[in-house]
């Protein structure tokens, strides 16, 4: 085997070689060092295989945590060990070449499972001691009676040696005999124990229904129970145990004493409580994070509409530049300070704060009138973020968009709650953030719509869902229809059809817009053609088809539109590509040679829009195009009689531009015949608009052709 199939099996033996060195020392085993870490290098392939895999899967780490139980690794120190281990060395012995954040953000997640496997392991194994203490309970309860019956030898044998606390009280409760394990448990001399009254055992921890069971027990109403139950120690610790208390009665079957069992689970409960904080806290900032957070919103949502909340949803501005520039420890102490400053505005009772992740932070408060106190809560977020902070000898400003919700609970579940925090939250961020925006249930439907037919269009797509209407293009001098734009709509099964102004924006943004944008030139360079042979003797008829900014810097655009037109046999001259003048502002020559060589095929390149991207006029000459089309915002002042002036003068001096420049005028949003005349005494060429007819099917542009064939 070569060196490069070498070297990951040697660092994985380091790996494991280190892992081995630090949980060793705390692991209760006859093993050797070295045979302790043959056990352990599966399971450091396991933690391998999960960090580099393509998907991330718990159960790698989930199955190491289990496999410590396995290898008698049950003390909590061999789980933090273990932890530290996988934080600082996992990624450096078995993390490759891999990008080294998503490696470390892999890594922190496998810690997480490993705990999870640890302590769903430890709480089986303690689980099956319970049973094994449980039958224990039971053969001594019934040793014990047989002992006061037949032979005290053979009670004290089992009493003195039993590896649980035992004792016996009278039914007043008083402690007549403990054992060595049960002495040693409360950490005092023995007669600590006996002759005390169990009824001073009390603790603020005891469930409510432990003393209750207590009294149906001595009053031979119960044989016996089983119950968590916190001591008092002499040194002021707490001591808990799992106890059992058992009724013995006399040859009889009167009551006449008590047995108690205690097994000692302090250990263990403080090794819950710890993976109870790890797994609901942020390792960061020591804020609660999101399980907890959900835990608590989900309390609160759950007490009924007489109860109000709020809620704030911070996220961070400009905080990946701040990654990105100072580095990712820089981020992460910024990240710190942020949190210190927020729990510092959350004090009241009823408020808390927690980190989502990443640089997203929530706060919430039940407290008072929550209409006031969660705009105040955002007021102070604001403020204490507004205070200059010092990272690595910078001074730097941070800044946060917050979205806020607040309302009665019981009306919405956490998950809609917070889904509508965020989306408010962006509205905050895209109004220019360093801001605080209140939840709007219109603005929240809005946004719920866009990302539905977000996720809807790439199955729209390939089910058809989308059709071409067709607007004719009508020559000013004579008013024969010389083509038609071809316009895009979505027959959506539940929104109806909808126009391109509310499904392009969401396609260019997820990219779905350059396989939409080739359909529909393949669809209508096919109807273009479709028209020519039926109108042969009416001239060439063009279609014009509008191409999106991302279609412009896809690399297949000028092969793809050659293999369209040479399959459905249109010539170049009768395809007419539409880009915004705003796509081509500032446009450089990589960006404009897709175009020019398109051009140079004969096909037109029209400039779309033309008035509203505040180009230089003088561009023009630079730019492959041969038509101008002017924004209808140019033209509405011509609707009525007299025209404004100023239009006038405005359009008047484009056209006489563009014919200067051997460019033809195309004007939209016709819709009055005054508009027509001007526009016609003005010079333009062609317009479109609803004065001639509004978009529609390609039959009816062919009506319109063969009607004016026969005129």
């Amino acid at each position: 085997m070569s060196t490069e199939q070498d070297g990951p099996q040697d660092r994985l033996r380091r790996f494991a070689t280190i892992w081995s060195r630090a949980i060793f020392p705390v692991t209760a085993t006859s093993l050797t060092r070295p045979e302790f870490e043959q056990q352990l290098l599966p399971l450091a392939g396991l933690l391998r295989d999960a960090l580099l895999a393509r998907s991330f899967d718990a159960e790698a780490g989930r199955r190491t945590g289990a496999a410590l139980i396995e290898v008698h690794c049950t003390d909590p120190e061999a789980l933090s060990r273990t932890l530290d281990v996988v934080d600082a060395y996992l990624v450096l012995y078995c993390g490759g070449d891999g990008p080294g954040e998503d490696l470390r953000a892999r890594s922190a997640r496998i810690q997480h499972a490993v705990a999870a496997g640890f302590a769903e392991a430890l709480r089986e194994r303690t689980r099956a001691e319970q049973e094994a203490i449980s039958r224990a309970a039971l053969d001594a309860r019934s040793a014990v009676a047989k002992a006061l019956h037949a032979s005290e030898a053979r009670f004290r044998a089992v009493f003195e040696e039993a590896a649980i606390g035992i004792s016996i009280a009278d039914l007043d409760g008083t402690v007549l005999e403990s054992n060595e394990a049960l002495v040693r448990m409360f950490g005092g001399p023995e007669n600590l124990v006996r002759g005390t009254n169990v009824a001073q055992w009390t603790h603020p921890e005891d469930a409510p229904q432990v003393w209750r069971l207590y009294e149906e027990l001595v009053r031979g109403q119960r044989e016996h129970y089983r119950t968590e139950k916190a001591f008092h120690r002499p040194d002021g610790t707490v001591l808990w145990t799992n106890l059992t208390v058992s009724l013995l009665r006399d040859a009889d079957g009167e009551p006449r004493y008590q047995l108690a069992l205690m097994e000692d689970t302090t250990e263990r409960r403080l090794l819950n409580l710890r993976l109870r904080y790890e797994a609901t806290h942020d390792a960061l900032t020591g804020l609660p994070n999101r399980t907890l957070f959900f835990e608590r919103l989900e309390k609160i949502l759950a007490a009924g509409e007489d109860k109000r909340f709020g809620l704030c949803y911070l996220d961070l501005d400009g905080f990946k530049t701040i990654n990105d520039s100072l580095g990712h420890a820089a981020g992460d102490r910024l990240l710190v300070e942020v949190a210190d400053r927020l729990q510092s505005c959350a004090t009241a009772p009823g408020e808390m704060v927690a980190r989502l992740g990443g640089d997203e932070f929530v706060a919430l408060t039940t407290a008072g009138d929550t209409r006031t106190e969660v705009d105040e809560l955002a007021a102070r977020i604001m403020g204490v973020l507004g205070s200059p902070l010092r990272i690595e000898g910078r001074e730097l400003t941070v800044r946060g968009s917050i979205g806020i919700v607040e309302g009665p609970a019981g009306e919405r579940s956490p998950a809609e709650v917070l889904r509508s925090a965020d989306i408010t939250m962006y509205r905050a961020k895209s109004a220019g953030g360093n801001r605080y925006e209140l939840a709007d249930p219109e603005a929240d439907a809005r946004a719920i719509t866009r990302h539905g037919l977000t996720t809807a269009l790439p199955a729209a797509l390939d089910r058809g869902e989308f059709f071409i209407e067709y607007q004719p293009l009508v020559h000013l001098g004579d008013g024969s229809v010389r083509g038609a734009e071809a316009l895009v709509r979505w027959a959506h099964p539940q929104h109806g059809v909808l126009g391109p102004d509310r499904f392009i924006p969401l396609a260019e943004h997820t990219g779905l817009i350059v396989p939409l944008g080739r359909w529909v030139l393949a669809e209508s360079v096919r109807q273009a053609r479709r028209w020519q042979e039926r109108h042969a003797d009416a001239g060439e008829l063009r279609i014009n088809v509008n191409l999106s900014p991302c279609q412009l810097t896809h690399p297949a655009l000028v092969a793809e539109t050659v293999d369209i037109l040479e399959e459905s046999g249109l010539p170049p001259s009768a395809l007419c590509l539409e880009v915004t003048e705003s796509a081509l502002i500032g446009a450089d020559d990589d960006l404009l040679k897709p175009l020019c060589r398109l051009a140079e095929m004969g096909v037109d390149i029209a400039l779309d829009d033309f008035g509203t991207g505040y180009s230089n006029l003088a561009n023009l000459r630079r730019l492959p195009v041969r038509v101008l089309k002017l924004d209808r915002s140019f033209t509405q002042g011509m609707q009525q009689y007299p025209a404004d002036p100023v239009d006038l003068k405005i359009v008047e001096g484009i056209v006489s531009l563009a014919h200067s420049l051997d460019l033809s005028v195309t004007v939209e949003g016709v819709e009055t015949g005054a508009q027509a005349a001007q526009l016609r005494r003005l010079g333009c060429d062609t317009a479109q608009g609803w004065y001639y007819a509004r978009p529609g099917p390609p039959d009816k542009l062919h009506q319109l052709a063969l009607a004016d064939a026969t005129s």
